[in-house]
Order: structure tokens, then sequence, then C-alpha cells
């Protein structure tokens, strides 16, 4: 994917910087994959603001991608790369040789005119499913489920990929995006490829508007406001807060540095051999 840039006629254009979208080959989306998305504005069941800088933006709808790649043995088509509204990566339509219409997370490659297909029997291709078991070491992979039948749920934005390490006792020891290294039953399916939308973390919206159209709000620094705002908030000219050396803390107190918000024993930590950050 390549990015638009724009010459610096303006403060805005000088640095902006976008997508140029010349993988969407299909602009209109599937009706019959597509639903009514509800949006929130940050708030929960009860009316409370629970998510801050959330709100405004465009209308769209959400698009049915098919995670669990369900359909095993049966070939499909690529007919198109899409935009996806809700995600940094495009996605593809795909119909199966039955008719049947699907959509699945496009990885880097990709073309109108391949063919994909999951299961175990797939060849280990871009763009095919397959239990980790079946997979060459050293593949990268994408789309990875944590749980048999779940759903792929790790590695699914913009140039993303994991790389299968080994396999031992049952289990196959992934190598994340973040650095971790975990075990996945082998059973569990993943597929191959990098996420497409490679470029993605080198775009910049150029002017707040844009980011006000993607549905987020401004997000105001606590050592600009008041005392009865924020903790942080008051003191005489540029201080840390409160007049005196404060450390950097939420809006309600939690200490928004060095302190660990993970649960000191949870029971997936079994399947973590490697933390991203090594002590």
């Amino acid at each position: 994917m390549a990015l638009k840039s724009f010459r610096p006629l303006t403060p805005v254009l000088r640095f902006k910087s976008l997508p140029a979208f010349e993988e969407i080959t299909k602009s209109k989306p599937h009706k019959k994959l597509l639903e009514v998305k509800k949006r929130s504005g940050g708030r929960n069941n009860r009316g409370r603001l629970t998510s801050r800088h959330i709100g405004g933006g465009h209308k769209h709808h959400y698009r049915k991608v098919d995670f669990k790649r369900r359909k095993h043995g049966v070939a499909a088509e690529v007919q198109g790369i899409e935009y996806d509204p809700n995600r940094s990566a495009r996605i593809a339509l795909i119909k199966y040789s039955d008719g049947e219409v699907a959509y699945i997370l496009a990885p880097e490659g990709l073309r109108v005119g391949a063919t994909v297909m999951s299961g175990p029997d797939a060849v280990p291709e871009i763009g095919n499913s397959l239990p980790l078991s079946a997979i060459p070491l050293g593949s990268s992979i994408h789309n990875i489920e944590i749980a048999p039948g779940r759903g792929g749920q790790i590695a699914r934005s913009a140039g993303q990929q994991a790389t299968l390490n080994n396999r031992e006792a049952g289990y196959a020891l992934v190598k994340l995006p973040s650095g971790e290294i975990r075990r996945i039953h082998e059973t569990c399916f993943a597929t191959i490829g990098q996420v497409g939308n490679v470029d993605h973390m080198n775009v910049s919206s150029g002017k707040a508007g844009r980011t006000r159209w993607l549905g987020r709000r401004p997000h105001v620094r606590g050592m600009v406001m008041n005392p009865i705002d924020h903790p942080m908030g008051g003191g005489q000219g540029k201080s840390k807060g409160g007049g005196g050396r404060h450390h950097p803390v939420s809006p309600w107190g939690q200490l928004a540095k060095g302190f660990k918000t993970r649960a000191k024993h949870k029971p997936s930590d079994r399947f973590i051999m490697e933390r991203r950050r090594k002590k």
C-alpha cells in the first residue's frame, strides 16, 4: 500500500499523509453482509460516561467479517478488496463454489481472482486458514485463535503478523507482534500471511477535523485542568500538578506509569513462555 503526500501549500497539507487506496477494487459493500452499528458515545447501559473522548464521527455500517473461517474444504474466489471503516485492515469479499459470500481480513499480497480455502487439508498459501499443526514452522500468520473454535483474536489489525516458532506436546509456540512468545493449542486455526495495509502506521491526518470524522473527540491533558477536575491540575505556571511534583495519574487517581494493571495470578499466565518485556 502506498501513501499519498501533498504539496505544503497550507499548514494542514504540510504534514498530511493519507492512504492512496490503490489496493481497493470494490467501492460499495455487499448489502447482505452489513448490519446496523449502534454508537454509544462512550456511555454504558446506564447512560454514564465510561470511555472518554468518544463521540460524533461519520455514520457507518458494521461489516460481518468471518474470523472463524468456518467453511472448511470449500474453495472460494476473491471478488474484491474493500475499505472497512471499522478497522485499520482491508477486507476481502470471497465467494464460495456453492454461491455463499463472506468477508475475510485481506492479507498483504492477496489479489482479486485468487483462490482461498480453510481447513486441515488446505495448502499453506497466503489467505488460507489452517490449524497450527499443519502450518510450516517459521511462517508468518495472522487472525490466530486463542481457543479452538472461538475465531481469530490475535494479529488482526493493519500490518500485523505473528511467527510460528515451534511445536511441542500438542502446543505451538507463537511469537506475537508484541514480542511475547505464547503457547497456543495446535488445533487452533490461523491464516497464512501478514495483514494488509502495512503503511497504516505512517498515516498522518494533518488536521484535527479528520480525527473528529473518525469519532474521536479532543483529549485534554490533566496538567492544564483545574484541581477540581484532575489530580494533576492547578499550580502556578507550568507545574507538574497541584503546585508540587505529582506522579502521572488518571482522573481518578490511578497511577498512569509503572502501575501493573494485569492480575497477579491469571490462569492464562501458564501459556506465556516469554514476556514482551523481559525482566
